[in-house]
């Protein structure tokens, strides 16, 4: 059943399409992302179908039993309303069913007629059945459990939504929704404005969830647990992926591989004819190039490689410093509370520190007192010798709204010409006519990217970044996680981006109300001590293990029992599923020659056959290679 098929919707702001024949259906369960760089038009398509704007061309059609839910990125609430009320206000058509059902209840106890008795019996049972299977029973639990998943505290219950922040206010909209429970959801970001505990919850919530799913995100981590689909939307037009964000990068590699190579096959193939035409349409064998012409005219180009590519982000080479970067001695600092108190740590020369913890613990506070632009309230920070410090701010206020992007990467140890400040902002993404506007025309995502090409300018030898991702698409993301691990100085980051997080960091801080942990590993290390029930005892502790090796307190034991992980397919053993992959893999041999031969090549049905079959057996082998790792660990 197809509960949501969208059909050729295009859709133009200037004389480029935004939208140029997106076709896709979804079908109940599924869980679908939809990627694409910033300005492909993710959101556009979104709004085209809640029907918050209008497409030029194409059809939206939505189950006639399906409801659809959507969630906006600035929404609108009634003062007069409490937290509590608005988020139970998604259960509404639940309660009128329990009102009605108490009425139908009152009238049946007090029904004479005998045939009126039979009709309201008949309409109690169905009321009762609804209640039941939508768990009705239970709707101030519900509330309460999305609530607090989603980060709000029972003190915040009652509290006017007047006096709601903008992130506070997303995430009751998004508690309303969610408790709505609608067949299809359109999720817009719906992880921004939360901190990786609430997350968590929701993503959770979302894979134990019965609603078909389609949602944008730049929340790698959020699109591997959650999606088990993905819609590449790119130039106007959609492609489909199975699998979540990784399958996708996985197969979206191997197809622009085959893509790319049938494509300078059939080039050079084309250019082969084309230079026999020119050599004898007007020697002796005129006949034969006459029928080679009209063959080029019959013969189906293959497309160029459909290819997203990330900007080539850099950061010069980092001059050398002390082996101790910064040293931490007993820092603390409150406000109206205490964020963090006693905090003691060194970094060493070399190492990629990220900071984490639930929102309002006071990481940004932390380097902002690091920096020396708060002060502590007890304690010291002392940077090595030949520092050299380099700040990301995630408000981007060190850029000058009203200046040129050009002039707005000035340093001012040094002297760069026009050129090479183009080139530095090249090197982030930031090209063509977008220089010369003003800062304040620019994307959220543009003004990101302006703002590492300015940290890039500056030559510092320790980079202190707040939140580096926000804004930044998922080909961004990646270029500068590269870019920070190719960098040779230090790196202090606070970020919620757990896939982030996971790549660049070798240690991490994580800040929480009255303590602190070090530890020394990424973020998958620190998710497998919390498992094991070892992140609690973790310290700070001699930075000499490897990125990969786990450390906690000495005391911890690396015997922990790990749970033996459920299976995935069905059994079989390891030899047949060898032979399985044999015959893909001779068979993706074949079909990989057949792509080389001027015969396919010259024949664009054959082309496309080919490559579908191609596609087809990659995809399966891919599924028995999991199924083979999963057989060799679990078979005994």
């Amino acid at each position: 059943m197809i509960l949501l098929g969208v059909h050729n919707l295009r859709k133009h702001f200037g004389p480029e399409p935004v939208l140029d024949g997106v076709t896709f259906d979804i079908r109940p369960g599924e869980r679908v992302g939809l990627v694409g760089p910033n300005g492909a038009g993710k959101t556009t398509l979104m709004k085209i179908i809640t029907g918050d704007q209008d497409a030029d061309a194409g059809t939206v059609s939505l189950h006639h039993a399906a409801r659809l839910g959507y969630l906006e990125q600035h929404p609108e609430f009634p003062d007069a309303r409490t937290v509590w009320q608005e988020a139970q206000a998604g259960l509404a058509p639940l309660l009128a069913l329990a009102a009605e059902s108490e009425r139908v209840a009152h009238a049946l106890a007090a029904a004479q007629n005998e045939t009126e008795h039979a009709r309201l019996g008949q309409r109690f049972d169905y009321l009762q059945y609804q209640l039941s299977h939508h768990n009705a029973y239970n709707v101030e639990h519900r509330v309460e459990a999305v609530l607090t998943g989603l980060g709000f505290a029972e003190s915040a219950y009652h509290q006017p939504i007047r006096e709601l922040s903008g992130g506070q206010k997303n995430r009751l909209i998004l508690a309303k929704l969610l408790l709505e429970e609608p067949d299809v959801m359109l999720l817009d970001e719906p992880s921004n404005h939360l901190d990786i505990e609430a997350t968590e919850w929701l993503e959770s919530f979302l894979i134990e969830s019965d609603q078909a799913l389609l949602i944008v995100s730049h929340d790698r981590y959020f699109l591997d647990r959650v999606t088990n689909r993905t819609l590449e939307l790119y130039h106007g037009t959609v492609d489909d992926f199975p699998g979540n964000f990784t399958q996708y990068r996985r197969l979206k590699a191997e197809r622009l591989d085959v893509q790319r190579r049938t494509y300078e096959k059939q080039q050079a193939e084309i250019a082969k004819m084309e230079d026999f035409v020119r050599r004898n349409f007007a020697a002796q064998k005129s006949a034969q190039a006459e029928d080679r012409r009209k063959k080029l005219e019959r013969i189906e180009r293959v497309a160029l490689p459909r290819e997203i590519h990330s900007p080539p982000m850099r950061f010069p080479a980092a001059s050398r410093t002390g082996d101790i970067v910064v040293r931490a001695e007993g820092v603390s600092k409150a406000f109206d509370r205490p964020l963090f108190a006693d905090l003691s740590f060194d970094i060493l020369r070399g190492e990629k520190w990220g900071i984490l913890g639930p929102n309002g613990c006071g990481k940004t506070t932390l380097l902002r007192c690091m920096l020396g632009q708060i002060p502590l309230d007890a304690g010291q920070v002392s940077f090595g010798s030949g520092v050299k410090v380099g700040y990301f701010d995630q408000m981007l206020s060190h850029l000058d709204p009203e200046c040129e992007v050009a002039d707005a990467v000035r340093p001012d140890h040094k002297q760069l010409n026009d050129q090479q400040r183009r080139d530095l902002l090249a090197r982030f993404g930031v090209v063509g006519d977008m220089v010369f506007q003003k800062v304040s025309s620019l994307s959220g995502g543009e003004r990101n990217r302006t703002s590492l090409a300015l940290l890039a300018a500056l030559d510092a030898n320790l980079l202190i970044l707040d939140e580096p991702t926000n804004h930044l698409d998922l080909w961004a993301r990646d270029a500068l996680e590269q870019a920070l691990l190719d960098f040779d100085g230090t790196v202090i980051f606070v970020s919620h981006d757990r896939y982030f997080l996971n790549q660049v960091a070798d240690h991490l801080l994580i800040v929480e109300p009255g303590r602190f942990r070090v530890i020394e590993g990424n973020y998958e290390t620190y998710q497998h001590l919390v498992k094991t029930g070892l992140a609690a005892e973790a310290r700070s502790a001699p930075a000499t293990k490897s990125k990969n090796e786990p450390t906690a307190s000495k005391n911890s034991s690396s015997d922990a029992p790990s749970a033996k992980r459920k299976r995935k397919f069905p059994y079989r053993k390891v030899a047949e599923i060898e032979g399985d992959i044999a015959t893909r893999e001779a068979r993706i041999a074949q079909l990989t020659a057949a792509l080389s031969s001027a015969e396919v090549l010259r024949d664009g049905d054959r082309v496309k056959a080919t490559m579908a079959e191609l596609e087809e057996h990659q995809l399966a082998l891919s599924k028995l290679y999991e199924h083979w790792e999963e057989a060799h660990e679990l078979n005994g």
